[in-house]
């Protein structure tokens, strides 16, 4: 392949930049924000920050079913958005609610039930003298507060995603930063008790984030409503909440793949953390640190993913399908491209990030070589990334539903489990294992791309 195939003109990356900028900096302050929340929770002692980020791997799981659920609808909203439909566009609106709805049922049913044992789950002795009880009753506080911020959660993806995918990308950013920002200085105030209010420490964290999910929330809605020129599908969105049984099946048969193959595929990573945690409450902090770390530098692989699904997606509904190939190809050439920039910085700086918590030296020091091992591994996750979000565009969710979490399950899980249970392997060496086994994806994902199996255009009737 030549070089010059995986290089656009300056016409090229000025539209790929318009998607992408706004994904990325609402990212990049997001998981900034949350690595200054994850340092301060980290201030008070190891054991609240382990409490803590075993809910959130929890929490997770939820996230990740909502983006999964309203993922299948939103192949349609944008194919229907390159076919300037704005009916279809509703119609999709409103479907995305009755996903959310249940959901938003299951998962407050689940973790009210038995979110004690799901925490349970992930807690086992280690060196470091840390207290196991004290961090079930961190995490089981945190949890509690927390699911209040569910239904917001909601409601911020249905009305985000869809404005994401009609062109309306400022906006989801600007509630975003607004958000982020009402999060920290909340944070700040609550969980060490600044300006006369208490002291509350993991609890301030949790009340911190839901003020800042209602925020956002309410930012996202009025937005909106208030903008029907540019959103002319909330016009009588919820006059009827009736809709075409044909687009249902076929959302329906897209859909679930993707639904469930977020739900897998978190829950997955869940089980994943869990082997991990074999290890000790130490390799649970370490784990943490590592991940919350990490995800700053994911920003651009995510932000392509995101940009690769609107842009190809949208020429395939417009119906340019050499020209979806084409952009394709110099999407992901990019986002590799970029990644590999931002793996060798994040390398460099690995061993200098841990050193802001206030936890063990050997906490510190497993999480700077985890932290390492994901930089250079950075290009790989990113191949990886826009292979499967071009294979999405397409609709090619059965697919994606085998690439993606059938591979975790059947591959890295067993893998996971049979080095955490049966061998006396150090978590590094186990780390290196499991997210190596990634490059077997990246094979599969080049031949899927390549044979073109994905460009259809799912909305020319």
């Amino acid at each position: 392949m030549k070089i010059r195939t995986l290089v656009g003109d300056k016409a090229f990356y000025g539209r790929l930049f318009a998607v992408m900028t706004p994904v990325l900096i609402q990212n990049v302050i997001t998981n900034f924000v949350s690595l200054l929340d994850n340092v301060m929770v980290g201030q008070v002692g190891t054991e609240p920050m382990s409490g803590v980020a075993i809910v959130n791997q929890l929490l997770f799981v939820f996230n990740m079913c909502i983006f999964g659920g309203l993922a299948g609808a939103g192949i349609f909203t944008v194919q229907f958005y390159g076919k300037s439909d704005s009916k279809g566009v509703q119609d999709t609106f409103r479907i995305k609610i009755y996903i959310a709805l249940g959901s938003v049922i299951l998962f407050l049913a689940a973790f009210t039930a038995g979110g004690e044992q799901l925490i349970r789950l992930f807690l086992h002795e280690s060196g470091g003298n840390l207290n196991l009880d004290n961090t079930l009753k961190y995490g089981h506080d945190y949890l509690k507060v927390m699911l209040w911020q569910i239904v917001p959660f909601a409601v911020i993806q249905i009305y985000a995603s869809t404005l994401r995918e009609t062109g309306e990308t400022m906006l989801p950013m600007k509630a975003g930063i607004v958000a982020v920002f009402v999060n920290l200085i909340f944070n700040y105030i609550l969980i060490f008790g600044k300006f006369g209010a208490p002291a509350m420490g993991v609890v301030g964290a949790a009340i911190a984030t839901v003020l800042a999910r209602f925020v956002e929330c309410l930012i996202v809605i009025i937005w909106t409503h208030k903008n029907k020129e540019r959103c002319p599908y909330i016009e009588g969105a919820y006059s009827t909440l009736k809709v075409p049984r044909t687009l249902l099946k076929n959302i329906a048969v897209k859909g679930t793949p993707l639904l469930l193959n977020e739900i897998l595929w978190s829950s997955g990573m869940a089980v994943l953390n869990q082997c991990y945690s074999m290890r000790g409450l130490e390799v649970v902090s370490a784990v943490n640190i590592a991940t919350t770390v990490s995800e700053l530098f994911f920003c651009a692989l995510y932000a392509m993913g995101t940009t690769v699904s609107i842009m190809v997606g949208a020429l395939l509904g417009a119906g340019e399908v050499e020209r979806a190939v084409d952009e394709d190809r110099k999407l992901i050439a990019f986002s590799v491209f970029i990644c590999a920039v931002i793996g060798v910085v994040m390398a460099l700086l690995s061993p200098y990030i841990p050193q802001l918590y206030n936890t063990t030296d050997n906490v510190k020091k497993i999480a700077k070589e985890l932290l390492i091992v994901t930089a250079v591994l950075l290009p790989m996750f990113s191949f990886r990334n826009a292979c499967y979000f071009t294979l999405r565009s397409g609709g090619k969710t059965v697919i994606t539903f085998i690439f993606d979490c059938v591979f975790v399950w059947t591959v890295g899980i067993p893998v996971a489990f049979v080095l955490s249970r049966f061998t006396s392997l150090s978590i590094l060496s186990m780390y290196i294992i499991v997210n190596g086994l990634d490059f077997i994806k990246c094979f599969i994902g080049y031949v899927l791309v390549k044979k073109r199996k994905w460009v259809i255009n799912l909305v020319n009737n």
